[in-house]
């Protein structure tokens, strides 16, 4: 662990002037409070404070200053901004004036969730796969929908214009500490997939948080827009942000196959805890409206509560990855703020095997199905006690109450579909 001394240094070797400390939003917006490093004493102090309603994005009343601890392994400079009097960035808890740890902060949510699996003797591994869109900008530097390019799945330039963008993308990560461990051109054309090595479940979820800043700021130095929707266009492909993991109890990892060759009781009963309550959690893992057209539209996406071997377009798949047995969980979307994505699929998953369920009897009952759409997710949320649970009560209440006004603001949108079927017709 880093100590205050050692960033002091590393601010000084590095000519650091500017410090942004961040914070991931309940709908998985990076917010920040920018300081120079003259201010780093205060910094380390814990001093910087923000008004409570930032932490919904400013969508519900929280009439409480709230502290930002900064977490010192996250701190890393910013390769993108000047090598003159550089920027830098750290991860903070959100905390209450005492010190103590804000609940409805996700990242103290899925602080709690890896402390219930760790007081039962559980330790996860994570290796997200995440896909996104480079689009063309406009002439005023507006995100549109287009691009030039024609690649598929596995292609390279010079169909493949993202090609350069997407390396340095990677390049970056990579001297920001983080271990990337492929990249390629993904299905439609201009949509792209970098896939994380695997790692402990809170420096993911910081992992995430902090690639989606870099894909944004570097797509824009090639004139591209990055954009993480999970269904840019109806005629391309979702794109998804599968979550691969791996459950170790000590040294052993509980998905390995048993000693005849056979998926493993717990991978089984993980599955069956996270299918039993797929609906609920889906209101975190793939939170907005246009999560749902991704997983109506196939393409690989997954439409049905079922798991398999092998299947590109399962909900949930077992898979050998670099000799490390994983459950992946295909259904999760790129717009999920990765802490409460991880959170609510672990509590899910731990359940499923103190219960002993099994993903057979949960995929013959009717009752267990994916939501179609948003609404249906949240009212699911909002009667599920276990995933309520994780998050927190008075968190579940809000998120439900923001996430169900969206709904409606959707319902009552005209969109461009209703007038070109109807406005000539009747």
């Amino acid at each position: 662990m880093r100590t205050k001394e050692e960033i002091a240094k590393m601010i000084e070797a590095e000519d650091v002037e500017f410090l942004r400390l961040q914070f991931a939003d309940a709908f998985g917006n990076l917010k920040n409070i920018a300081v120079t490093t003259g201010q780093l004493e205060r910094v380390m102090n814990n001093q910087f404070s923000f008004e409570g309603s930032a932490v919904f994005d400013n969508q519900y009343q929280i009439d409480e200053e709230l502290y930002l601890y900064p977490d010192l392994d996250s701190f890393v400079i910013l390769p993108w901004r000047p090598q003159q009097r550089k920027v830098a960035k750290v991860i903070c808890d959100v905390c209450h004036e005492d010190g103590t740890l804000y609940e409805m902060s996700p990242r103290t949510i899925l602080k709690r969730a890896i402390a219930i699996a760790e007081s039962k003797g559980y330790r996860f591994m994570i290796n997200p796969e995440c896909e996104f869109y480079l689009f063309h900008t406009d002439e005023d530097g507006m995100p549109t929908t287009v691009t030039h390019e024609s690649a598929g799945y596995l292609d390279v330039g010079p169909f493949d214009y993202g090609e350069n963008a997407r390396r340095d993308i990677v390049l970056t990560l990579e001297e920001m500490g983080f271990e990337i461990e492929s990249s390629h051109h993904e299905l439609s054309p201009a949509q792209h997939e970098i896939d994380f090595a695997q790692s402990e479940s809170l420096e993911i979820a910081d992992a995430v948080m902090t690639f989606k800043l870099a894909v944004r700021s570097i797509a824009r130095r090639f004139g591209l827009y990055a954009t993480f929707m999970p269904k840019p266009k109806t005629e391309l492909a979702g794109s998804g942000m599968h979550l691969n993991i791996s459950m170790y109890q000590g040294e052993k990892n509980l998905f390995d196959p048993d000693e005849n060759g056979e998926l493993s009781q717990e991978a089984r009963y993980f599955t069956g805890g996270i299918m039993r309550h797929i609906s609920a959690v889906c209101a975190l893992t793939n939170p907005i409206v246009n999560s749902y057209k991704r997983l109506r539209c196939g393409a690989q996406a997954p439409h049905q509560v079922d798991f398999a071997m092998e299947g590109e377009s399962a909900l949930i798949k077992y898979r050998k990855r670099h000799g490390e047995s994983k459950v992946e969980l295909r259904f999760p979307d790129t717009s999920a703020n990765p802490y409460l994505a991880i959170a609510v699929c672990i509590l899910a998953g731990i359940e499923g095997i103190e219960q002993k369920i099994n993903p057979e009897d949960i995929q013959n009952e009717v009752k267990y199905m994916l939501p179609g759409s948003l609404d249906l997710a949240v009212h699911a949320l909002e009667k599920d006690e276990l995933i309520r649970k994780c998050l927190g009560r008075r968190f579940t209440q809000i998120y439900a109450e923001i996430k169900n006004r969206e709904w409606q603001e959707y319902m009552s949108e005209v969109t461009d579909w209703e007038r070109q079927r109807y406005l000539n017709r009747l």
